[in-house]
């Protein structure tokens, strides 16, 4: 191996097409290794944590975890805060983040159609709203959660906000954030991202 291997689902969304995007970004050549759902159980217990996605590099063990990804390269990229205090603060966020995840996956998972509708339409009146507004009060008035400039935070607000604006989880609304302007405009600055917009266009999304 010479370069970084990325190791996840052949799938645009989630945890780990957030860790493309930031390789992407940082200008870091990898190869983007893409599993089909069928060789996931042989893969599964050579995992680290036995879950996707995973960084292998040259020469070191595996990096396993999104959030430990994102914050390794957005370290050796410029893609994450120096300051302490400051990368604690989009950590923090970060971590929220896979919070959301967590609570909506069981109902990924649930067969019984109106079982389901109950379940997500439960997740867009109540948890949702209220995960959006918790996030909305810590934003400020910038393109990104850090100023200006883009970060590996940014990135994960973007993936898991378009996960739901996109329409695809079924029963809940499109605009289930729209109350929340500024998260809202944390989507759009990383939609709109040069950057961003070169990887989409690569990978036809």
């Amino acid at each position: 191996m010479t370069k970084p291997r990325l190791i996840y689902f052949d799938f645009a969304g989630s945890r780990g097409e957030e860790c493309r995007i930031a390789l992407h970004l940082g200008g870091i050549a990898f190869e983007d290794v893409r599993i089909p759902g069928a060789e996931w159980p042989a893969l599964k217990p050579k995992t680290p944590f036995g879950a996707l996605p995973v960084l292998e590099l040259p020469g070191k063990a595996p990096i396993a975890d999104s959030n430990a990804i994102l914050i390794y390269v957005g370290r050796q990229c410029g893609l994450h805060p120096t300051d302490n205090y400051e990368a604690a603060w989009h950590e923090a966020l970060m971590g929220y983040v896979e919070d959301l995840r967590h609570h909506v996956g069981p109902t990924l998972r649930i067969t019984d159609e109106t079982e389901k509708r109950a379940a997500r339409e439960e997740l867009g009146r109540n948890y949702l709203p209220v995960w959006g507004q918790n996030v909305e009060k810590l934003l400020g008035d910038h393109p990104f959660v850090g100023g200006t400039n883009i970060n590996v935070v940014d990135l994960k607000l973007y993936m898991i906000v378009r996960w739901f604006v996109s329409g695809v989880v079924d029963y809940v609304p499109v605009n289930v954030f729209d109350a929340c302007p500024k998260l809202m405009r944390i989507h759009q600055s990383v939609a709109e991202h040069a950057g961003v917009k070169a990887y989409l266009l690569c990978i036809g999304k």
